[in-house]
């Protein structure tokens, strides 16, 4: 066995895997004697130490690092959860979680296509429908969901869907072959069930969009450069970064993808903390259609995917526009072999228009300063859909998630002159299902240090009154949430409601806590009924906000194990402890998101929707803290300070 990494060869508790790690931490489970050479790693990350180990740790001080692995050891339905000290080469921890299923397995899903393809049942329903050529088939395996099923107990599962491509380049989402569902036993390549409510022809267009297939390009756009001649303004070691007075580290998980973490912003020469973690840590996409090839659709991207395992190496001038630096992610395969992603994360700055100006009327003169931001990226591929992750950094303190969603809709054939209720037509004989993409952010909130509250603020009208004769009037409304049942919260853009996140231990010069607001966009909730199988296992999706006291073991919105799960896990459970927020370590949960009713214009690749919230400085600067921004010296600007 190679020599692991040596303590010196990572310079703080938060660093990303290496390679190396990677390689040392499979090594040691495959050289315990409980696997077999059969064993899939269905993930390895980083066990990340305590937070008073990293809060205390100082540069050169000795680093104990231990990755966290999954297991899958057997066709049944649990997982080994392994600790691994790659310091000491030795397994600190090895339990069995029973009733527990990992993230889709490609693997898995590799043999459930080919036992699909080889099914008599299967065959026969492509042969009713004229199709014999099956190579020209395309399978897309599915999460299963959780229905009660008998058949359900003690199996992977996956329920799987066909397309027709003429040509392998070609869309298969345009030709949905529609009333056919298999059901496979993922851990056994098992056929249990296929399915067929009846033949619906097979929708005649190509939905082709690669530029071949266009019958024409547009020859007027010229080409837009961004140029850096003196390089960026940011500063990257190992995976630290460092720009104008932000300060971070950024990773990225195979299930959560990106993670900030330490995050801060320098004030007159103090680094001061904002949030110590930040992720997506789960996404799930209802579908509101009860056809039966479509009702049981509601996957959890994050959970039964993972937005790093589906991470997508960017490109330069495609992906990302300007002075560019790429993060490449080491990653063990499913067989714990170390590979990486390259140009898995990417970030530049870039220009956003006016940060501020005034133009004074007495005397002419007017100041303005250009906004810039920091833009960290990556993009994730699951089955049809493609996500878009941005953080944002300004230099005002502000931050910013943005999520910008295309790719390709989840498609349904349609018989001739009939729109199916729940759907939309997008192109004739070719409907798409109405569903939802809610998002959970999980925020762990250190705003000027680990003791913070959060309130909930409204804006609202003044009563008619002698303190209000004209009716005019407006104030904000400021509450506590002082437990965990009082600050499950809905947004109301009505009265402009944010949440403050405030410490109480300190006061600016107007003698109020700093604090930051988290600024929802208007956002649905989900749609499925109360009690229904969806509602009970995405109950994190059910509030936009969710506020708990921080428990290192609470990761996920809807529990650690989403995949076939009944429901109950996660946040809507962890809350009816109802704990005490109240000056203690918080962790805020949002909920944000999109209703997607599909138009012609989604079709047959998407315009990219967004979504997102802001987290903005609240007292928590004395003033405009980017009044010290030079005036930019471009065309147009005198460099002095006034503007031509």
């Amino acid at each position: 066995m190679p020599e692991g990494p040596q303590q010196s060869e990572i310079d703080h508790p938060l660093e990303s895997l290496t390679a190396e790690e990677i390689a040392t931490a499979t090594e040691v489970v495959r050289d315990s004697g409980r696997v077999d050479a059969r064993v899939i790693f269905a993930y390895v990350g980083l066990e990340e130490p305590s937070k008073d180990v990293v809060r205390s740790y100082r540069p050169g001080d000795p680093v104990a690092r231990q990755v966290r692995i999954l297991l899958v050891t057997s066709p049944r339905a649990f997982v080994m959860e392994v600790v691994v000290s790659v310091s000491t080469r030795s397994i600190v921890s090895w339990r069995e979680i029973p009733d527990a299923r990992p993230a889709l397995l490609f693997t898995e899903a590799i043999a459930v296509i080919a036992a699909l393809k080889a099914d008599g049942r299967w065959q026969a329903a492509m042969r009713k429908r004229g199709i014999d050529d099956f190579s020209k088939v395309q399978i897309d395996p599915w999460p299963a969901g959780a229905f009660g099923l008998e058949v359900e107990a003690d199996r992977r599962l996956s329920r799987c869907l066909s397309y027709v491509r003429d040509a392998p380049g070609a869309n298969g989402y345009a030709r949905p072959v529609e009333g056919v569902v298999g059901f496979v036993d993922m851990g056994r390549a098992e056929v249990l069930e296929v399915t067929d409510t009846g033949s619906v022809p097979i929708p005649p267009g190509p939905g082709g969009y690669f530029p071949e297939d266009m019958p024409g390009l547009r020859e007027d756009l010229r080409p837009l450069e961004i140029r850096q001649p003196r390089g960026p303004s940011f500063s990257v070691e190992g995976n630290l970064v460092q720009w104008q007075r932000w300060s971070f580290r950024v990773s990225m998980d195979p299930v959560e993808g990106v993670v900030l973490h330490r995050v801060s912003y320098r004030d007159q020469g103090r680094d001061r903390p904002i949030l110590y973690r930040a992720s997506v840590d789960e996404m799930v996409v209802p579908y509101g259609s009860p056809d039966s090839g479509h009702s049981w659709k509601s996957a959890f991207d994050a959970g039964e995917w993972g937005l790093g395992r589906m991470a997508n190496s960017l490109s330069l001038g495609c992906d990302c526009l300007g002075e560019i630096y790429y993060f490449d992610v080491p990653y063990a395969d499913e067989s714990g072999n170390p590979q990486t992603l390259r140009n898995a994360i990417c970030m530049h700055e870039e220009d956003f228009g006016i940060l501020w100006k005034h133009t004074d009327g007495y005397s002419g003169r007017s100041e303005v300063r250009r906004s810039r931001r920091l833009v960290v990226s990556s993009i994730a591929t699951v089955g049809n859909y493609d996500y878009g992750f941005y953080w944002y950094f300004y230099l005002d303190g502000t931050m910013q998630l943005e999520v910008k969603l295309t790719g390709i809709l989840s498609t349904q054939g349609a018989h001739p002159d009939h729109t199916p209720p729940n759907a939309s037509m997008i192109a004739p004989q070719l409907a798409a299902p109405l569903h939802q993409h809610l998002f959970n952010v999980r925020l762990d909130v250190e705003v000027d240090g680990p003791e913070n509250c959060v309130y909930e603020v409204d804006v609202v009208p003044e009563p008619l009154g002698p303190q209000n004769p004209l009716g005019n009037a407006f104030r904000t409304t400021s509450k506590m949430l002082t437990s965990e049942l009082s600050a499950r919260r809905f947004i109301d853009p009505s009265k402009s409601r944010h949440w403050k996140v405030v410490n109480r231990s300190a006061t600016n010069s107007l003698g109020e806590a700093p604090a930051y607001k988290l600024v929802p966009l208007s956002s649905p909730t989900l749609l499925a009924q109360p009690g229904s199988s969806i509602e009970k296992r995405a109950g994190f999706a059910t509030h936009h906000l969710w506020v708990t006291a921080y428990t290192s073991e609470q990761r996920r919105a809807a529990g650690d194990f989403p995949n076939q799960h009944e429901g109950g896990e996660g946040v809507k459970s962890w809350t009816e402890r109802d704990r005490q927020l109240v000056d203690t370590d918080l962790v805020l949960w949002h909920t944000f998101g999109v209703t997607h009713v599909p138009r012609p214009e989604d079709w047959p690749v998407m315009p990219v929707e967004y979504t997102g919230f802001s987290f903005v400085p609240v007292g928590f600067f004395e003033g405009n803290p980017a009044l010290d921004v030079p005036p930019s010296g471009d065309v147009g600007c005198d460099p002095a300070g006034g503007c031509g």
